[in-house]
């Protein structure tokens, strides 16, 4: 049973560290790393630490004005990095609307409070709610977007950005290994949303950003 705890508080330190390392790296963020630094020597060997070792090495090396530059780049000017897990799967419909309620109500049943800056589908949202109240939900709400969280995996570490790193930590947390390519990765999805707004069709893979 000990090992078993062990194995959920390593889980949920990889789902915090990772919730502020895919936020806009502003003075609060960037004074939380070396926290995050010392949290992640203490896991364990294995993939998702070393994602994060090496994530957390490759931005301490920038300069917090690059660093900025870099993350408006990545995350705000390309759809397919989008961080907001019901885009994935919805796009820009109403059912996305329904899915946000859905999202709020399921975090209003487990207690948790939401920043109502942002919303919910926000992925660092998201990990902050299964690392900080309810670690098996939130893992299996990472599950049921998985095929969206394989796809930026895939366009981060094609970004060649350090941020690739933290959804590798995320992924090999989840069941099964993740998929190589582009066309593995939406097989994942059990149906795929509609064509001409997804976000994938809007800025298909090697077209233009």
């Amino acid at each position: 049973m000990s090992g078993d705890g062990d194995d959920a508080r390593a889980q949920a330190t990889v789902l915090q560290a990772v919730s502020l390392c895919l936020q806009y790296p502003d003075e609060t963020v960037r004074s939380g790393l070396d926290l995050v630094r010392r949290a992640v020597a203490e896991l364990p060997a294995g993939a998702p630490g070393g994602a994060l070792r090496g994530f957390l090495d490759a931005v301490a090396a920038r300069h917090p004005g690059e660093l900025a530059e870099h993350y408006v780049s990545i995350f705000d000017t390309r759809r397919r990095c989008c961080l907001y897990l019901t885009w994935w799967t919805d796009g820009e419909t109403r059912r996305r609307g329904a899915s946000l309620a859905a999202l709020k109500d399921r975090y209003r049943a487990a207690g948790a409070e939401l920043d109502s800056s942002e919303l919910p589908d926000y992925l660092p949202a998201v990990l902050e709610y299964a690392a900080t109240c309810d670690l098996a939900d939130g893992l299996a709400l990472l599950q049921e977007h998985r095929a969206g969280l394989e796809l930026l995996r895939l366009a981060l570490l094609e970004a060649a950005t350090p941020y690739g790193a933290l959804l590798e930590a995320v992924c090999a947390l989840l069941p099964g290994p993740s998929p190589t390519d582009v066309a593995s990765a939406k097989r994942l999805a059990r149906s795929g949303p509609p064509r001409e707004l997804v976000g994938l069709e809007l800025a298909p893979f090697g077209g233009p950003r």
